[in-house]
């Protein structure tokens, strides 16, 4: 394993952290999904730079659909939020 490699992962791995703290601790659900869609983009991030480093394209497809879930995801947390304040009014 290269420098690079381990510089990467420990980088990763502390921003991953970080943001599994604002999923748990969170005040809102909003709060909760922008952190739920900054880990989704750093594990594309790091099948990123795995591929880039070991030169292959094998991950292509499940960063596909790591994106396409993270897109969903935040589309029906958004209209969740939209018709709940709907109600509240």
């Amino acid at each position: 394993m290269t420098v690079l490699m381990i510089a990467i992962y420990v980088v990763f791995g502390v921003a991953a952290l970080l943001t599994m703290w604002r999923i748990v601790i969170g005040p809102s659900i909003l709060d909760r999904a922008v952190a739920a869609d900054v880990l989704l983009t750093l594990v594309l991030c790091m099948l990123g730079a795995e591929m880039v480093i070991n030169d292959h394209t094998r991950s292509l497809t499940a960063m596909l659909v790591i994106a396409s879930v993270g897109v969903f995801g935040s589309i029906s947390i958004a209209r969740f939020v939209a018709r709940r304040d709907k109600q509240e009014r």
